[in-house]
């Protein structure tokens, strides 16, 4: 009895480790059916990288990642690797994530997720790191620049990985005609870009802003700007305005002398016909105006406004003509009867022309009704014709024309 007993708990024994063997047998083939899924990253230095790897239908397998060096970080929710920047994200039978911190360009390269079927099945996922593009620098620029110099501005920015791009604005507006360099810098993974500007200044550039932005995939749609304002000497333009059009005796005239440059001209020169001003007592300077009190002819002639600063000299001129008021408020207005004459003469001259034109017309038309007649042919003018034509014709009488 004894070993009948014995005997079937060795039978069912071994029918358990068969039932158990046939089960590992079937979750290994679920498992070797599949890979990992992982996915590219893409993450700007200094920021946080997040690795997943995913399968569908996972038996109690273990899954694990590696870094471009093969060192493993994790192996399924064990840490493996002690660096306090890589962090365990979830971790199951169907899902390992971690997250990398403070991520540096050398963090770079293609990381590796193992799923531990026989054989191994692995999935690789790149993480690519951006580097960003330092603050741009604006070289070349000496203030002040005189007008009409070359200026040859540069922009540079460093450390952008892929290479960055520049872009110049002037008041907003872009300029296309620039140069760009690009070198790799000394750790081999990252860029330095330059760009330089050439254009000739005038006095339209001062106080114009000078921009240079660069763009990169790293800056979020945001670029960086380095701004330059141009300051840009030149020498005065002058004009002389006066304070009414036309100058009468025993009036007041102001004389405005507007300049412009750059150092401002400060203050102006009044002289007339090239000479001092005559009667300083009427002739009063204020700044850039000329107070001419009480008009009278002797004023007439011509003044000039010069204007100087560090740069140059210029100057206008205006011409005087003080004029008599009485004359100006008796200046007759258009003469009416004159007019209604000449508007007379060249009605009167209408009519004639039409009476004449008429009265040729009508020689014309009786000449043709006169040469219908017999014998008419050869009558010297319309009336013999007519007269000539009363003897030989019957019929006569229809054709007559008369002429007054």
């Amino acid at each position: 009895m004894i070993w009948k007993r014995s005997a079937v708990l060795r039978f069912y024994s071994v029918c358990g480790l068969l039932l158990q063997a046939a089960a590992s047998k079937n979750k290994a083939k679920g498992s070797q059916g599949q890979f990992p899924l992982t996915q590219n990253v893409t993450v700007v230095e200094g920021g946080t990288a997040i690795l997943t790897c995913r399968v569908d239908q996972n038996d109690n397998t273990s899954l694990q990642w590696s870094n471009p060096a093969q060192q493993t970080l994790y192996f399924d929710d064990k840490k493996a690797l002690r660096d306090n920047r890589i962090e365990l994200v979830r971790a199951s039978w169907h899902e390992l994530s971690i997250s990398v911190s403070d991520v540096s360009l050398s963090d770079e390269g293609q990381y590796t997720c193992s799923l531990f079927t026989m054989p191994v099945k692995t999935s690789k996922a790149y993480l690519t790191v951006l580097g960003v593009p330092e603050k741009p620098q604006i070289s070349g620029f000496s203030s002040p620049v005189m007008e009409g110099d070359l200026m040859q501005l540069t922009c540079k920015t460093s450390g952008s990985k892929p290479a960055a791009d520049i872009r110049w604005f002037k008041n907003d507006k872009e300029i296309k005609d620039v140069k760009y360099l690009k070198e790799e810098d000394a750790n081999r993974k990252t860029f330095t870009v330059s760009s330089t500007l050439d254009f000739r200044v005038d006095r339209s550039d001062d106080g114009v802003a000078i921009v240079c932005r660069v763009d990169h995939e790293s800056l979020n749609a945001t670029p960086q700007v380095a701004m330059q304002v141009l300051e840009i000497h030149y020498t005065p333009s002058v004009k002389i305005i006066p304070s009414t059009p036309f100058p009468q005796e025993g009036q007041s005239l102001i004389l405005t002398c507007e300049s412009k440059g750059k150092p401002l001209p400060e203050p102006v020169l009044w002289t007339k016909d090239g000479g001092e001003l005559p009667d300083p007592d009427r002739m009063v300077v204020s700044g850039r105006e000329l107070n001419i009190l009480f008009l009278n002819k002797t004023d007439n002639g011509t003044y000039r406004c010069e204007a100087t600063n560090t740069i140059g000299q210029s100057s206008a001129e205006y011409v005087l003509i003080v004029h008599d008021p009485n004359a100006l408020a008796g200046q007759p207005g258009p003469d009416h009867a004159l007019i209604g004459g000449i508007v007379a003469v060249v009605v009167f001259v209408t009519l004639c022309s039409i009476f004449l034109l008429g009265r040729y017309l009508a020689r014309h038309k009786g000449t043709y009704l006169t040469n219908e007649a017999k014998g008419a042919e050869d009558a010297p003018d319309a009336d013999t014709a007519i007269i000539n034509a009363e003897g030989s014709q019957v019929n006569a009488e229809e054709k007559k024309e008369y002429f007054i």
